[in-house]
């Protein structure tokens, strides 16, 4: 007699998709084991904004949380462009050749448990309806094989769990009802944007947050620190670990293996993935796949597959249509800097705290493709304590660099922006032929390349950061980045989409595999389009909630919201 599986299912990657996908299939009865490249950390002790030297310490990069990533030569810069290069005050600019450079690691990607929300800023956003059309309605990409109606239950769900902050209502992305905490006040630096916008004609509103504005489910409310990208040490911020999986492991279903590296799939003669090994303390182990989810991310998740390649599977698993590894789409990203006279205390508050939508959906920007938004980004650019200023902003040395530092800490004002990426031939991620990691596996490489709608589309970005700082009472910029020189990417998606056809897409509405019947992806990988400028952290949630639901059967006649209460029927405020 067979003998039973240990787990009905085998989660790889714990970040956003990972974790929504472990606890409600948790939720649903099934047994599941969860496998993280990278390690778990440990808030209390790990995230150091305790220290009298908190301000050199990012997220903390604990051995393993930090995968190697090649990137191909990227495209050249048109000398026309000029005004879109990066540059601070104290670099002059910050690329001097001819070709875009990476900045720092140039993918901005945490292994641990809990993945980049680990590390994420929190913004929690749905995506414009209409940017799930961009094939039907622009000719360009691919449309969504699923409506914002049927998401947006899920969307709903996934707010409530992690106890999102946001305003009343946000335009086009209708809802079923009101977010379950209240907006967060603004900060010093987003009352001017705000002011200011409104001279210009700009609505400006309070972000969706994933951070807690009130006591929720356990969890204190923010302390407005600004630190979130370094990791929240009193568990706030809806990142994954504190959410998804603390709810997953109060089940008893889930089973977590930290520092577990995935490198192989087997696929039996039926075309199911029948087992995965993984390496865990320089042993290999294999386990049983019943079920198989995969959310390693946009990069790692087509390097596996591609990776993979056999006899039976010449082109990689899950590529019978060629498209993995394709379509791959970056983040564009823009910020202006300014010095502010008349302000005070911008480092204090909560990151991104205030957004502009006006621009957002894809037709919104005149003559460009895809849309755009803009939002508050003095905390997010780092502009938080004295050591950023005197490295960005203030020249000097000695007792000059002291006083200008005196004199302008706390005056920073600064707009960001984020818009569409369309997918195009020449972006795309594969494997390095010549460099692998220590198991033998070959790298993942990124190709990018900016398209002319990318570069229109920060050239108006830029544009309407600067006008937006002169309306303000800006005197003086003096920090400028952006993608057009600059590879530095958080948000990245595609390369196993979504799709009807099995010759055209990776995976079905649902994250199903066209090849593989019991293999689903929950990751930013599955994304059609990436929306003009939304953080894909919440949509990705929705999306592993729903495709955990059609693999034990629940969306047939069940209600959506089982196992946090029930809801209405969907309905818009």
């Amino acid at each position: 007699m067979a003998l039973r599986p240990r787990y009905d299912a085998v989660v790889i990657g714990s970040g956003a998709g990972g974790s929504a996908a472990a606890w409600r299939l948790c939720e649903r009865g099934l047994k599941v084991l969860l496998l993280e490249a990278g390690p778990r950390f440990e808030p209390s002790k790990d995230y150091r904004l305790h220290l009298p030297d908190w301000e050199r310490q990012g997220l903390p990069a604990r051995p393993g949380s930090q995968a190697r990533i090649s990137f191909a030569e990227f495209g050249r810069l048109d000398p026309s462009e000029r005004e879109l290069r990066s540059w601070n005050a104290v670099s002059g600019p910050l690329v001097r050749g001819e070709a875009r450079e990476t900045m720092g690691p140039g993918y901005w990607h945490v292994l641990g448990v809990g993945g980049s929300t680990l590390g994420f800023v929190g913004e929690a956003h749905r995506l414009h309806p209409q940017a799930m059309k961009m094939h039907t309605r622009f000719a360009t990409g691919c449309d969504w094989p699923l409506s914002y109606a049927e998401l947006e239950p899920y969307y709903d769900l996934c707010e409530r769990l992690i106890g999102v902050a946001g305003p009343a209502a946000q335009g086009a992305r209708w809802r079923s009802s009101p977010f379950p905490m209240p907006a967060h006040p603004f900060s010093p630096s987003a009352r001017r944007l705000v002011a200011a916008g409104r001279s210009l004609g700009m609505a400006w509103e309070a972000n969706s947050r994933a951070a807690l504005s009130a006591v929720h489910d356990g969890r204190p409310a923010c302390n407005y620190c600004g630190n979130c990208s370094r990791g929240c040490p009193i568990g706030d911020k809806g990142s994954a670990d504190v959410t998804f999986i603390r709810k997953a492991e109060r089940s008893g279903r889930l089973t977590i293996r930290a520092d577990s590296r995935v490198v192989r799939m087997h696929a039996a003669r039926d075309g199911r993935i029948a087992s995965v090994e993984y390496i865990a303390r320089k042993a290999s182990h294999r386990v049983e796949t019943p079920l198989l989810v995969l959310a390693a991310g946009a990069v790692q998740t087509p390097r596996i597959l591609l990776a993979n390649r056999n006899r039976d599977h010449p082109r990689g698993l899950a590529n019978a249509s060629g498209q993995v590894g394709r379509n791959f789409m970056e983040t564009l990203f823009w910020s202006s800097t300014g010095f502010h006279p008349d302000l005070a205390n911008s480092h204090v508050g909560l990151p991104s705290d205030a957004i502009c939508w006006d621009f957002n959906g894809p037709d919104a920007i005149p003559g460009v493709v895809g849309g755009c938004r803009f939002n508050s980004a003095v905390q997010e650019i780092g502009l938080v304590g004295p050591i950023a200023y005197a490295s960005q902003v203030v020249k000097g040395f000695g007792a000059s660099l002291k006083e200008g530092v005196r004199n302008r800490f706390g005056r920073c004002l600064t707009v960001g922006a984020m818009g569409e990426f369309l997918p195009n031939e020449a972006t795309f991620v594969d494997l390095d032929p010549d460099e692998q990691d220590e198991f033998g596996m070959p790298l993942p490489r990124i190709h990018s390349h900016l398209g002319p709608q990318e570069v229109r589309r920060l050239r108006f970005m830029a544009t309407q950061a600067r006008r937006l700082l002169k309306e303000a009472g800006v005197t003086e910029l003096v920090a400028e980045y952006g993608a057009w020189d600059l590879f530095s990417a958080t948000h990245v998606c595609g390369t196993c989409r979504m799709g009807e056809s099995g010759s055209r897409s990776v995976v079905d509405a649902h994250g199903r595999s066209h090849d593989h019947p019991n293999l689903y992806i929950t990751d930013a990988s599955v994304f059609p389009s990436t929306g003009g400028g939304e953080s894909p952290s919440l949509t990705i949630e929705a999306l592993a909630v729903r495709a955990a639901d059609d693999m034990t059967g629940a969306r047939r006649g069940r209600a959506v919201a089982q196992g946090i209460g029930a809801v209405a029927p969907a309905r818009r405020v």
